[in-house]
This record gives structure tokens, C-alpha cells and sequence, in this order.
């Protein structure tokens, strides 16, 4: 890989903007992406019709389910045409079938339903990495920008979908008018009492739209990761000290050149003699056959030297203490199953277990980790949801019984000015309604009752908000004050009530004492005074 022959600009990007080159780039070739890709997918998928011809619906899913086998080709030659020349169309498919076997199973199995699949692919093809390394790796360049990766892959299923709808679509607007009016379609349907010719129509819809669709989404996912590793190995610094040195080298050739020639004018005899009038001041090393004395240069690894306060072997742990904590070395604490680092000898036993057992047991291990957190985390889910079904569903409940704070009655408006023909607004009401009540009975006991009665309606309207209606009766107004759940105030309307139809509509006239009653209790619920 060559960085100052690649034929796009290498340059940190904002990751839509890789996403946008990744577009264009398959763009440039698309001629042989989507040739290779045809060459390659609709052969498999004309396989899988005719073997799966009773079972359509099985044959595209398992067509779908090959798309990562078909992404390694594009990616093929998206990386050999970034920084070089793109290969020939056979080639491509030679070099194609060779990328096939790396890791083939893990990405139609615990990896086929990864959101990243076009982002983590450059490593597992291009980078050759597995295992720990690979997912080491893939760590490292997730840290940022892997969020659009994952909404690259959302996106992309939802355009395949939306673009092989309206294929179908398409297809159906193109059937002339006249031969849809002329054909019978449950004729033209009925194919040996089958639909599975025109269900495998629609599945070669979707073979079509993989075919301009699925070499964008590799080169998407091959700009993210390019783009990436140009924000963390520093591509474009690389790239500019190189042009630097390119141009600074010519001008060092030529100022080399001047020097000699320089030099060479001058004497070598004058140079000697200049040299010998110098003093010497090399300081030559002691011989390695000769005894050590305290007059002599010692070696740093010395005993007199490794007596001193500052000690080679103390000099090497400072620096390794330095070159082990951040910013050389962030370590991090990673949970999880993974093999253990292997130690290759003559002395491993034949019986080991094998490198793909093993591998297929570690995967199934860290996907049962991760539905146990998929799990975990729909059951929290689950338990806010009931929580706040049952705080919704009761609260009438907890506001009558946790609020601690009486609810400021609200003013309704449009309050009914007349109940069965009774006024019973604020303004035709006395300030004290029992006092006023005593005094009406001596002159006029049926204008006492209603007195009371009437101001009784307006604070069930006023103080209660009871939704009262000029059609309501006198039991429907005692069903309203029941809900409110206040016996004192219930039982009051009831014998209230009770009075003022037998006065209003039987003509009998209560005794004394029962107004007295009323007015005492009207009192205690309305005015909170008592009478002794």
C-alpha cells in the first residue's frame, strides 16, 4: 500500500463525508462492480430458484443470507483500485474465490446480523486478523464514528426493501391497459394451479436491486474504515513530510555537490598541518584485556557504577514505568470469552481440541452473553413499562392518598345559571344562606327550602365541580354527590333532597326541627361553624 499513489484525497473526513465518498468511489467503477457482481449473485440465485422452486419465499432468504459471501468481491476491488490499478474482471473473481474461506462460517453465522458488518470487514479480509486480535482491532477503530456504520446497514435494508417495491411496482404499471382489461389474471395466475413462477419474479427483483445496491454499501463501509485509519495513523502528517521530502531532496543533492567541490580546492597538505597544530581531544575507550582501575572508564553496567544513587537497572524501570502508563499505554478491563494466547512447540499433542471447535464454542459463548443482556435489558424494559401502567391506572389512588397538599379548587366556567328552574348563581344567594333560611320561615317555608336547596347546587357547582346539567334530576345531581366519596356531605343531600320534594311536589310541610337540623348542618359542612 502505497499512500502517495491512492486516487482519492487522503484527509481526515466527517464520517457522512466518507460515506459520501464511498458513493462516488463505487461510482468510479461501477462497470465492474456491478459486473462482477452480477457474474457472481444471479447464477446462485437462478441455482437456488430452480432447486428451491416449491419454496420461493426459502430460496431469497437464503439468498439474502450469502450477501456477506458476495461483499468480500467488491471490497476485493475497491482496495486494490484505491492505490493502484483496478484488477481485470477475471482476476477479480480468481482472487475472490481464494478471500472466500477466511472465517466463511463466522460471517453466515453469529456474525451475519451485525449492524457493522461493512465497517468490520476490511479487518477480517484486508488485515487478515482473528480472534483476540481481530476483535482488539475492531475495538480500536469502533471508538468513534461506529454509530454510522450501524445506521449505514439500517438504512441500506430499508432502501432494498423500498427499491424492490417499486421494481414490483413498476413491473405492474408497465402491463398495457388493454391486455390487463382482455386478461383473465386468475388465467394467467393459475400456472399448474401454482404462483411460484411469479413469486420467484418479484425474488429476481431483489437480485436486481443487490446488483447496484450492494457494491455502494461495501464501498460505504470501505470509506469509514479508510477514513478512520487516517485519523488514527496520521495519513495526511505522513503524506505531507513525504512531499516535503521530495522537494527538499533535489536541493540536498545540490548543496552536497558544492560542498565536495569546495573541499576539493584546498590542499591536503594544508589540512594536515592544520590538523597536527589541533590538540586531541577524543577520548579513547580502555582495553577489553586489560584489568579495570578507578582511573579508567567503566562500563554502565558496572558495580561502581550500579552503587550510585541513580542506577541503570532504576533507569530502566522509570522508563518502562513511564512507557506502561497513559498516554503510551490507556489499558482497559474487556469481559468476555476468548481463547487463550497458544504457544506453538513440538510437544503439542495431536488430541488437542481443533482450532475451529474451539472457535465455534467461543462465539456461541459470547452470543449467549449477549443475549443475556439483550434479555436483561427488555426485562428492566418490561418493569418500567408495568411500573408506569400501574401509576397511570391508579392514580386517582395515589393523589387521594399520598398528596399531602389539598387540590386548589379550579373555577370552572360555563356554570349553569338555572336547575330545574331554580336559580342557583353566586349573586342570587345570601352571604349567610342558614340565617337567612331561619328568618324566611316563619313568613314562607317553601322559599326556606329552597333557599337551601339552591345554594346547595351552587357549591356542588362552585366548590365540587360536579358536571351538573340543566337536564339532570334531583337523583341524577344525588348520583354526581355520591362519587365525590364524602358521606357527611351525601348524607346531607339526601335528607336536603328529600324535604324539598316532599314540600315542592307532595305539599307537606316539614316540622321546625328538621330545618333547624338542615341549617345546624349546613353550618358544619359549609362554614365549619357549630351550634351548641
Amino acid at each position: 500500500m502505497r499512500l502517495t499513489e491512492a486516487h482519492v484525497a487522503i484527509r481526515p473526513r466527517n464520517p457522512w463525508e466518507a460515506v459520501d465518498l464511498g458513493v462516488l468511489f463505487a461510482r468510479q467503477h461501477q462497470c465492474l462492480l456491478m459486473t462482477s457482481w452480477a457474474l457472481v449473485t444471479l447464477p446462485t440465485f437462478l441455482l437456488l430458484s430452480v432447486v428451491l422452486w416449491d419454496y420461493p419465499t426459502l430460496a431469497v432468504l437464503l439468498f439474502w443470507w450469502l450477501k456477506p459471501a458476495f461483499e468480500r468481491l467488491p471490497l476485493l476491488i475497491l482496495s486494490q483500485a484505491l492505490f493502484g490499478q483496478p484488477p481485470t474482471l477475471k482476476n477479480a473473481l480468481g482472487a475472490w474465490v481464494r478471500a472466500l474461506k477466511p472465517q466463511l462460517l463466522a460471517s453466515l453465522t453469529w456474525r451475519r446480523f451485525s449492524l457493522s458488518r461493512s465497517f468490520n470487514l476490511p479487518v477480517l479480509q484486508l488485515e487478515g486478523l482473528d480472534g483476540l486480535p481481530r476483535a482488539q482491532r475492531i475495538a480500536l477503530l469502533g471508538q468513534k464514528n461506529l454509530w454510522v456504520a450501524r445506521c449505514l446497514t439500517s438504512m441500506g435494508s430499508t432502501l432494498e426493501m423500498c427499491l424492490w417495491i417499486g421494481l414490483m411496482v413498476l413491473f405492474y404499471t408497465l402491463i398495457p391497459q388493454q391486455v390487463e382489461l382482455d386478461w383473465s389474471w386468475r388465467s394467467l395466475l393459475a400456472v399448474d394451479s401454482s404462483w411460484n413462477w411469479l413469486e420467484h419474479l418479484t425474488n429476481a427483483f431483489y437480485a436486481l436491486v443487490l446488483v447496484m445496491w450492494g457494491p455502494i454499501y461495501v464501498a460505504s463501509g470501505f470509506a469509514l474504515y479508510i477514513n478512520r485509519r487516517t485519523t488514527l495513523e496520521a495519513w495526511d502528517i505522513e503524506l505531507t513530510f513525504r512531499r516535503l521530502r521530495q522537494r527538499v531532496v533535489g536541493s540536498a543533492y545540490a548543496l552536497l555537490l558544492g560542498v565536495a567541490l569546495a573541499l576539493s580546492v584546498s590542499p591536503s597538505s594544508v589540512m594536515a598541518d592544520e590538523s597536527a597544530d589541533e590538540p586531541n581531544y577524543s577520548c579513547p575507550l580502555p582495553p577489553l584485556d586489560l584489568p579495570q582501575t578507578e582511573d579508567q572508564v567503566a562500563a554502565p553496567n558496572t558495580a561502581r557504577l550500579l552503587n550510585q544513587p541513580l542506577t541503570s537497572a532504576a533507569s530502566r524501570e522509570a522508563i518502562k514505568g513511564v512507557l506502561d502508563s497513559p498516554p503510551f499505554k490507556n489499558p482497559k478491563n474487556v469481559s468476555g470469552w476468548r481463547l487463550p494466547e497458544q504457544k506453538h512447540n513440538a510437544k503439542t499433542k495431536a488430541s488437542d481440541t481443533p482450532q475451529w471447535l474451539a472457535k465455534l464454542i467461543l462465539g456461541m459463548l459470547n452470543l449467549g452473553k449477549t443475549l443475556s443482556t439483550v434479555f436483561e435489558a427488555l426485562l428492566w424494559t418490561l418493569l418500567a413499562l408495568t411500573l408506569g401502567w400501574v401509576i397511570w391506572r391508579y392514580r386517582a389512588w395515589f393523589g387521594t392518598f399520598v398528596s399531602r397538599n389539598k387540590a386548589t379548587p379550579v373555577t370552572r366556567h360555563n356554570v349553569p345559571q338555572q336547575l330545574f328552574g331554580l336559580q342557583v348563581n353566586t349573586e342570587s344567594l345570601p352571604d349567610d344562606v342558614a340565617a337567612a333560611a331561619e328568618r324566611l320561615w316563619q313568613q314562607s317555608p317553601r322559599e326556606a327550602l329552597s333557599l337551601l336547596y339552591r345554594a346547595l347546587l351552587n357549591r356542588l357547582l362552585t366548590d365540587y365541580q360536579l358536571p351538573l346539567k340543566n337536564s339532570d334530576t334531583e337523583g341524577q345531581v344525588l348520583a354526581h354527590t355520591e362519587r365525590l366519596n364524602l358521606p357527611p356531605l351525601h348524607a346531607f343531600s339526601q335528607t336536603l333532597t328529600h324535604h324539598w320534594q316532599t314540600l315542592a311536589y307532595g305539599h307537606q310541610l316539614p316540622a321546625a326541627e328538621v330545618l333547624k337540623s338542615l341549617c345546624d348542618d349546613w353550618r358544619r359542612l359549609f362554614t365549619g361553624e357549630t351550634t351548641a
